[in-house]
Order: structure tokens, then C-alpha cells, then sequence
């Protein structure tokens, strides 16, 4: 049975002076793992650059006011009328198109996908990540798994016993080896996801791969991919927009606000507005494979619901 695949991305536009010219993986999902990498970090010389290079990027995000992880406030108020817009326009287009040349930037209409299974969630790490890293982001994941647990109400665990969906923190010499494994990971990978894998620009900073059986809309199985250069800050960023949207709000939009979901970097992390469009993608009333005519009606209903029922 064939897959179908869903890629999104985080990306944000650079510029500056700083120019960036196969390790063994270590996977925490049931198969043999090599231990970390030394105090040292035996990493190439690129690896090391783009942590210099993520490191100043985060700081003049931090700088401009960006990468803010207070959720939204007084200043990024939202209706439920904005709430249900944004909802069709996150949760029912998808972000990119495939080509014969590879993948485009291009929003178009989809249907409503998201996990009809409970979901179960691994990190597994390249071999040039230190352990100190391992333990935080692991930490990290865990947390945020709980969250969109409680968030969702749909079934959600950390578990190496048959994980869907496999949190990959991998630096650059880990990943440029890694194709392999990515095969072995998701069995019938397209080849445009592979490429979308292996050949990252650096302006991306991470991505999801999600995939459903059959050409349906149910999930079975998603790739986040972390870059492990980043500061701590990028990469929770990463973790929480990469694991949201790979529950199934697959797009970003420069009107949703205050949201991840938006490639201004101007929230960090998992807002109040980003529940609610959880809480809607997962609310029982719209169904798996909606168009977005079909779930915009009743998106309507449970924004106003969402937005009338107060904190909570």
C-alpha cells in the first residue's frame, strides 16, 4: 500500500556574513544505539559553523523582539471569527506542492488530515549529540507530548515499542548520512521526501514528514527532523511547531496571529491561539477527510464555543 506524504517546514530568512561551507546515528526506539559523542563533540567543521551561524540568528531574533514564548497577550487579541479563518487556512491547505523537480512553496486546498490511532512518539539522536543535549530535549519532547496530549484528547505517548512518530535530532554530519535510515524508518518513502530530507538548505531550520496509508487522510506515521546545532531556544521552536504540525495543521499563514504557524519567528512556541486550532482539529464534529467548504461551517460553531468558554 502506498504512502502519502506531507512535508512541512520551518524556515526563516537570513542574512549575514557568516558563510558555511556520515556519522553513525543513535536511535532510542529498540535498536542497537552507539553512544554519544565526547565532551569534544567530534563534529565537522560545517557542523560546527552552523551552530555559530543558528546562535546568531537566534540572537538577533531575540534582539527584534521575536522568537517570544509568552503565548500571546493584550497586544495579539483575536476573535472567533479570525480564530475559524485561520483554522481553514492552516489546518485544510497544505504548504508545499510536489514537482518534478522537487518541492514549491505553494499553498493549496487540501482536505482534513490528522491521527485517527493513538500517537507514539520516540527521539532518537545522532551519534555526534552530547548527552547533556540529550537529556534536555528529551525533557523537552516529553513535556510537550503531555501538552498536546491534554490539548488534543487524542492518545499520546513516549514509548520505543512501535513509535509512529520518530523525533530525530541529528546534527549536519548525522543527517548527511541518513538516508538509509530514513528509508528503513517509513518503508515506501517517496523519493521527494527523501530529497526534501537530505538536501536542506540552510535556511531551514526544521521540518515534518507525515505520511497516511493508501492515499487516505488518517496518519500512520510522521519524521520530525531537529537540527541539533541549533541554540536551545530554536530548538524548542522547532520541537513545538514540527510536532504540532505533524498532528495535522500542515500550513503556515502570514495573517494567523499570535501563532508558530506564521514565518515572521515572531512566537517561539505553542501559543493560546495554536490550542484552540488544536482543540478544532481534534473536536469530534468535523471528520477525517473534510473538505474545507464542508469543515468551515462548523469550525465556525466551535471557534465561537472555544472563544465564549473563557481560559480553559
Amino acid at each position: 500500500m502506498g504512502l502519502a506524504a506531507l512535508l512541512t517546514l520551518a524556515a526563516c530568512d537570513v542574512a549575514g556574513p557568516l558563510a558555511v561551507s556520515p556519522a553513525p546515528q543513535t536511535r532510542t526506539g529498540g535498536l542497537v544505539a552507539p553512544p554519544p559523542a565526547p565532551a569534544s563533540e567530534n563534529r565537522s567543521e560545517a557542523s560546527r559553523a552552523l551552530s555559530i551561524f543558528f546562535q546568531r540568528l537566534q540572537n538577533d531574533l531575540l534582539a527584534r523582539g521575536l522568537l517570544r514564548t509568552d503565548g500571546g497577550g493584550p497586544d495579539t487579541t483575536f476573535t472567533d471569527t479570525v480564530l475559524a479563518r485561520n483554522f481553514v487556512r492552516i489546518a485544510l491547505f497544505d504548504e508545499f506542492v510536489a514537482t518534478p523537480t522537487g518541492l514549491r512553496a505553494q499553498p493549496t486546498i487540501s482536505r482534513l488530515r490528522r491521527w485517527e490511532q493513538p500517537v507514539r512518539f520516540v527521539v532518537e539522536y545522532g551519534a555526534t549529540v552530547p548527552e547533556s543535549q540529550r537529556v534536555e530535549d528529551s525533557q523537552s519532547v516529553r513535556t510537550f507530548v503531555s501538552r498536546l496530549g491534554r490539548v488534543t484528547g487524542q492518545p499520546m505517548s513516549m514509548s520505543d515499542a512501535n513509535p509512529n512518530f520518530h523525533v530525530l535530532i541529528l546534527n549536519e554530519d548525522d543527517r548527511l548520512g541518513y538516508a538509509d535510515q530514513l528509508r528503513a524508518l517509513v518503508p515506501g518513502i517517496d523519493a521527494t521526501s527523501v530529497q526534501a530530507f537530505m538536501d536542506l538548505p540552510r535556511d531551514t531550520l526544521c521540518l515534518v514528514l507525515a505520511f497516511s496509508e493508501g492515499g487516505t487522510p488518517r496518519y500512520s506515521k510522521a519524521v520530525a527532523l531537529i537540527r541539533g546545532e541549533h541554540p536551545d531556544l530554536m530548538r524548542l521552536a522547532c520541537i513545538h511547531e514540527e510536532l504540532a504540525q505533524g498532528l495535522g495543521l500542515a500550513n503556515d499563514s502570514p495573517q494567523a496571529r499570535p501563532s508558530i504557524f506564521n514565518d515572521d519567528e515572531e512566537f517561539g512556541l505553542l501559543t493560546t491561539h495554536d490550542e484552540l486550532l488544536l482543540k478544532m482539529l481534534y473536536d469530534d464534529r468535523l471528520q477525517t477527510g473534510m473538505t474545507a467548504a464542508e469543515a468551515a461551517p462548523i469550525a465556525r460553531v466551535i471557534a465561537r464555543e472555544l472563544m465564549n468558554s473563557g481560559p480553559g
